[in-house]
């Protein structure tokens, strides 16, 4: 109750400062941390995995967004179609999520699941170092292949910007925000409503158990990666006109992402969702108050504090053997 006060008094001392547009940026920016979060909880909590090439999964959605949707816009300059104006951001996003799905199925079953086979022995710290691995892999791979330049976009939609209660809302971050919002109702429905999303769960809760009952843990693991990637895919590709394509463009998100994760605790999908407007307010509010220079060392202050005051976090979790570890 009180996260969620304070989190209240920041939103309205940002409206009194600024205006109700920062607000909506806020809505934005903490619906892709949420998204970014979510996965990484997912991940933390189902596979007992610290994944810091999370950010190379946002990268290579920024990427697939940028090569999907620009020739469709020097098609669009040629030959006008509103329809297809409105979907071509949307064909970049879902183009981002099949291509992260696919990536993160190919990396869980070529590298954690032979790992998983061979010890469990420092499990936590292997695959740590292991992502840490891939992301310098991942980001140099990257450069070689496509060099180091930026490659972005303005905006994905030339319309005025849209009022709303005083406030004006570029589409391109409504686009955004409903990308966010839509992606997590959607995991949120299939973790609680079907079979194999509560095998996920069970998985997270008693991997022994879970497989006394009859649940395949190579499945529940690649589908669990699978769907962390597409999610982190799907933001890189959203926000291409904040985050421009790079090599190393993935960093920043990740940060964050981490930041929102271990305030509220490892492992807590639900909780990293919350969280992530959390950290958006804070920034914001950080940007306002005291100047853009600090952008990132409140949030970071802030969850130094949380660890040494609540080493669960602020919501508590409890993540299967990593005290252990």
């Amino acid at each position: 109750m009180i996260v969620i006060g304070f989190s209240v008094l920041l939103a309205v001392l940002i409206a009194v400062e600024s205006g109700a547009s920062q607000l909506a940026n806020v809505v934005v920016t903490g619906g892709m941390w949420a998204l970014l979060a979510a996965g990484l909880a997912l991940v933390f909590g189902v596979m007992n995995i610290p994944h810091f090439a999370h950010g190379e999964s946002f990268m290579v959605g920024a990427y697939v967004g940028y090569f999907v949707f620009t020739p469709i816009s020097a098609y669009l300059k040629e030959n006008p179609n509103g329809t297809l104006q409105l979907l071509a951001p949307l064909v970049g996003v879902l183009a981002a999520m099949v291509v992260g799905a696919v990536l993160g199925a190919f990396l869980e079953r070529l590298i954690f699941a032979p790992l998983r086979k061979r010890t469990r022995a420092g499990w936590v710290m292997n695959t740590f170092l292991l992502t840490v691995g891939l992301s310098f892999v991942m980001t140099n791979g990257t450069t070689l292949l496509l060099g180091p330049n930026f490659r972005g976009i303005p905006r994905y939609y030339d319309f005025e910007p849209l009022e709303f209660l005083g406030m004006r809302v570029a589409f391109d971050r409504i686009f955004a925000f409903i990308i966010a919002i839509a992606v997590i109702a959607l995991l949120t429905w299939f973790m609680q409503k079907t079979r194999t999303g509560r095998a996920i769960r069970a998985v997270s809760q008693d991997e022994t158990g879970a497989q006394l009952v009859g649940i395949n843990l190579g499945f529940v693991h690649t589908l669990t990666f699978s769907l962390a990637t597409a999610m982190a895919a799907m933001a890189g590709a959203a926000l291409l006109f904040m985050f421009q394509a790079y090599p190393t463009v993935g960093l920043k998100p990740l940060y964050f992402a981490w930041y929102v994760v271990m305030l509220v605790g490892l492992g807590n999908v639900y909780g990293a969702i919350f969280g992530g407007f959390i950290v958006a307010l804070l920034q914001t509010a950080t940007q306002q108050f005291i100047g853009i220079a600090w952008e990132d060392v409140v949030p970071t202050a802030v969850m130094i504090l949380i660890l040494i005051l609540i080493p669960s976090g602020i919501f508590g979790s409890e993540v299967k053997g990593i005290q252990e570890q």
